[in-house]
């Protein structure tokens, strides 16, 4: 490391550059100084080559050895760190543009009120930074940043790993901002079952839902999505609350249910982390069993099955019986390959929510 530093037509010496004149001026050897100044001649030898800052304790000595002020000496070193720390600040703004083109500034400024900023990318950069709260956009690249990944995802993108944790520090921000009841499993419980008997309220069971869980410690985030984050929820710890949080690319009502109901089994399991489509192992495999058989309890969808009867009446007959809105039936038996995708005759029991979210 050098003891000086040239940048932006600006050139800081380290105080060790001015203590090798002092030293050679003395017409003492390193070691010889170093004994005079109360210091080990390798603590002499870092300060001189710029390895090291200059302590207080060294400015105070060099004060008086030599009949400068501290001042003089501290002066030196900030202006020093001063450059070297805007140095970094341009390489770390580098390193953020590549991370901020994986972003979409429109989608702040949509969603959450960011300033319109057109062309003005370092600005832009600003702004998100503050927004998410991070020091450095290039956290985002991180699969620990947020929450944990749960597999290994190795065929995910670094712009999938930014986007994904982009929406979880926006979701875990808005949980550290709302006020909600210790975490109690027993309540949440019961709040889940409650929450079944909302699937049929299309217009107000987000509020319902959210205000339920709250209750029970459990903050309930609906996302808008960033296109490619490859995400469906997330859960995390959060004090003695827990957040959870699903995107809002899946409000079709039997892919809504079943993604709430899966980020509901993990929370139930203990397990948390973020939830990415086609993801696999143990305890995605654990989550989905928690949605299917909590939505349509077993033994009812076995015998519904058995039936063999897929048409419109059958399905509606069938979910006005468990009291489910009929979309996620239709969907569990498409899942199933017991119900084309295309059959048009199914259409009328197609449902898209459509959700105000609060941030």
């Amino acid at each position: 490391m050098s003891n000086y530093m040239e940048y932006n037509d600006t050139i800081a010496f380290h105080p060790g550059y001015y203590i090798k004149e002092i030293v050679d001026e003395s017409g003492l050897t390193q070691e010889d100084f170093a004994k005079r100044l109360d210091t080990t001649p390798k603590n002499l030898s870092l300060l001189i080559r710029g390895e090291q800052s200059l302590s207080i304790d060294i400015a105070m000595k060099l004060s008086r050895m030599i009949g400068t002020s501290v001042t003089y000496w501290l002066n030196l070193q900030n202006a020093y760190d001063t450059l070297i720390a805007e140095f970094k600040s341009d390489e770390e703004l580098a390193e953020e543009r590549k991370v901020f083109d994986n972003l979409d500034y429109k989608f702040f400024r949509e969603n959450y009120g960011l300033p319109d900023l057109p062309r003005q990318k370092d600005k832009q950069i600003e702004e998100v930074r503050k927004f998410l709260n991070v020091a450095t956009l290039t956290v985002l690249k991180r699969k620990d940043m947020a929450v944990s990944f749960r597999s290994a995802m190795e065929n995910l993108t670094e712009a999938s790993t930014v986007k994904a944790n982009a929406m979880v520090q926006i979701a875990t921000n808005i949980a550290l901002r709302t006020q909600a009841s210790k975490f109690n499993k027993k309540k949440f419980e019961e709040k889940v079952s409650y929450a079944l008997t909302l699937t049929q309220n299309h217009t107000e069971f987000y509020p319902l839902i959210r205000k339920a869980f709250l209750e029970a410690g459990v903050i309930f985030v609906i996302m808008p999505n960033i296109a490619g984050s490859r995400t469906n929820g997330a859960t995390k710890k959060i004090g003695n609350n827990i957040m959870l949080m699903v995107n809002d690319r899946r409000l079709n009502a039997d892919s809504f249910w079943f993604t709430l109901f899966h980020e509901i089994g993990h929370i139930m399991n203990g397990d948390y982390g973020i939830s990415f489509e086609k993801e696999t192992g143990e305890q995605e495999e654990a989550a989905n069993h928690f949605a299917e058989d909590s939505l349509i309890p077993k033994e009812y969808y076995q015998d519904f099955v058995r039936q063999g009867e897929f048409d419109l009446q059958a399905i509606k007959k069938f979910a006005n019986k468990i009291n489910r809105d009929p979309g996620i039936v239709l969907g569990r038996l498409q899942n199933d390959k017991k119900v084309d995708y295309n059959d048009y005759t199914m259409n009328s029991l197609r449902h898209k929510y459509k959700v105000r979210m609060g941030f």
